[in-house]
């Protein structure tokens, strides 16, 4: 269970918060030259009832890499700010370390997606991709939460839309 829950960021703090939530998007960024909705693979594929419109994914994704972003601030911010033991401080400061690994493994995986499926043009990998991402945002989630309830919580709509998107990675893979 979290143990810095209840302090709220101060300025410099919540400053940290916007900057990572900022440069998360920036490496979320990394795929969208890759993303080609108007390719002729893309066009010639039967996509799933399902799918949502195209501005959809511009909206959500930002909004995400944002919130775990500010989430990945968070578990810094608890990790080495500590109230307590010795013992206490280096147990949530490794569990911080041990949750923002964690993270990075995620982002990485996350960011490998776009080039996988539209780089390559490989529904079937993208939701390989996909199969090794989301047990690492629900192992993330576990991480986050050792060190800040808010950080877990932040990464659940994540969670979500991943889950949604390997339906629909699916969805594409099974129609074509």
């Amino acid at each position: 269970m979290s143990t810095s829950a209840a302090r709220l960021p101060d300025r410099r703090d919540a400053l940290l918060v916007v900057a990572a939530a900022v440069g998360v998007n920036l490496i979320g960024a990394v795929g969208v030259p890759f993303t080609a909705t108007e390719s002729a693979w893309f066009g010639g594929l039967d996509l799933p009832a399902y799918y949502p419109p195209s501005w959809a994914f511009g909206v959500v994704w930002p909004i995400l890499y944002a919130l775990i972003g500010a989430a990945a601030a968070l578990v810094y911010l608890g990790g080495r700010e500590v109230e307590g033991s010795a013992g206490e401080a280096a147990r949530l400061g490794r569990d911080a370390r041990i949750a923002l690994g964690l993270f990075a493994v995620q982002l990485a995986v996350n960011v490998a997606w776009s080039p996988v499926f539209w780089g390559l043009e490989r529904a079937d990998l993208g939701l390989v991709v996909l199969g090794l991402l989301l047990p690492l945002v629900v192992a993330a989630i576990v991480a986050f939460d050792r060190v800040d309830r808010r950080a877990a919580l932040l990464l659940v709509p994540y969670l979500a839309w991943v889950c949604f998107a390997t339906a629909l990675n699916y969805g594409i893979w099974a129609l074509n």
